[in-house]
């Protein structure tokens, strides 16, 4: 039998990801691409259409609102969601498509022949003889995280229509989460006012984080010496040898590629040279936040033995902190968790607890004093052309926001 918002939830992701959003990190600004602030201005008017209050759209496309409660002396509860898609040199426009999946391979894209290979992604056969939104293999879905506004507004459509008991409900819609949760550092919390909130962004039915990565970025710039190679000895120092020097005191085995669950690593995800001057980008994560700080000393100790080694090398270092660790600012309140617990057993979900290798809108407003952990969308495969969204999936993501708010709804 069909979920009843099912129709629903599948007409407003397919609308949404009919927005153009995704961001990118070379703008400088906030959105940092005007797509984002277009699809804050579609979600503006729907909410506008549903009644809700205190709607504010501001200048760096935060859209917020706010749907009283009707039953008094509940917890006030929050959703943030992201607007924008991940820039991962796709295509930034999104073609999805339905289909009922039998089984087997599934062919992306005629005209390209792009196919999504079962032997490739074994997760697909657990979503035989169901509905399932694709990419058409050019660009990502945009699951993450339109998946979750589609599941905001459909509860926010369904308690404005049919009156169900709820406490006051207050939403976010931020951009550029993607790359660095600049949305949500520049959220008020002064206007957000919750007792405690979530987000909904991650993976396959029953995933539940409140734990991320600490996570900080590094940006080395090195200066070197220009010479003629006719009279370079003692004299040219080479950038790019600095470069590979500093990034060979970095052990390979702690690298995305070959780490995983709670393991940390150094990522270099970036550089740009010529023969004067080189910069140099490095990625930092780890859960334990002692291990974190080593890290960031780490790569102090490196830089002061490269300005050793070559001493006429200009060589500096400036290391950033992106998010924190969602678990290191929950306190002695753990409610917040145990509510998104209670949720999963009373709608039949087995909860799977995931550390999440990333970070969430949650791990800065956490950090800001606002608990905001997070639970499944139903897709899966996210940053990929590969990522698809089950509907069945997303349905169950509803019946957990419905859960969610009718147990605290209880919960005088």
């Amino acid at each position: 039998m069909e979920h009843e918002y099912a129709r629903e939830l599948t007409e407003r992701f397919l609308r949404y990801v009919a927005v153009s959003s995704e961001s990118d990190a070379s703008a400088g600004v906030v959105p940092s691409s005007e797509g984002q602030r277009e699809l804050a201005r579609l979600l503006e008017g729907e909410l506008r259409a549903m009644g809700l209050e205190d709607i504010e759209l501001n200048e760096h496309a935060i859209l917020t609102a706010y749907l009283p409660g009707n039953v008094p002396g509940v917890p006030s509860i929050g959703f943030v969601a992201h607007l924008d898609t991940v820039p991962v040199s796709l295509s930034p426009e999104v073609h999805p498509q339905v289909l009922r999946y039998e089984g087997g391979d599934v062919c992306l894209n005629v005209e390209k022949d792009i196919w999504l290979r079962l032997s490739e992604h074994p997760e697909l056969a657990a979503y035989a003889g169901q509905d399932i939104v694709f990419t058409d293999g050019t660009s990502v879905l945009g699951a993450d995280n339109k998946a979750a506004i589609a599941n905001v507004m459909t509860m926010l459509h369904v308690m404005t229509s049919e009156a169900l008991p709820h406490g006051d409900i207050r939403v976010a819609f931020v951009p550029d989460e993607e790359i660095g949760l600049c949305g949500s550092k520049l959220m008020d919390l002064e206007k957000f006012k919750v007792d405690f909130a979530y987000t909904i962004d991650c993976c396959a039915v029953g995933e539940l984080v409140y734990e991320t990565f600490n996570a900080g970025s590094v940006l080395f710039e090195i200066q070197g010496v220009t010479a003629h190679p006719m009279s370079a000895k003692g004299v040219l120092v080479n950038p790019l040898l600095v470069a590979a020097d500093i990034i060979s005191c970095f052990d390979r085995k702690q690298t995305p590629e070959h780490t995983d669950g709670k393991e940390g690593y150094w990522w270099f995800t970036g550089a740009e040279a010529n023969d004067s001057r080189c910069i140099l980008r490095m990625n930092i994560r780890d859960f334990d936040k002692e291990s974190y700080e080593a890290r960031k000393k780490y790569v102090l100790d490196v830089v002061d033995f490269m300005r050793v080694r070559h001493k006429r090398a200009g060589i500096k270092v400036t290391i950033t902190d992106v998010y924190g660790n969602i678990n290191d600012s929950l306190g002695e309140d753990r409610a917040p968790i145990e509510l998104m617990y209670e949720a999963a057993h009373d709608i039949g979900i087995e909860p799977k607890t995931i550390a999440m290798r990333g970070g969430t809108d949650g791990s800065v407003l956490s950090a800001k004093g606002l608990v905001t952990p997070n639970y499944f969308t139903g897709g899966l495969n996210f940053h990929s052309n590969a990522e698809f969204l089950p509907i069945p999936s997303l349905c169950r993501s509803l019946d957990m926001t419905f859960k969610i708010l009718e147990l605290a709804a209880k919960k005088k």
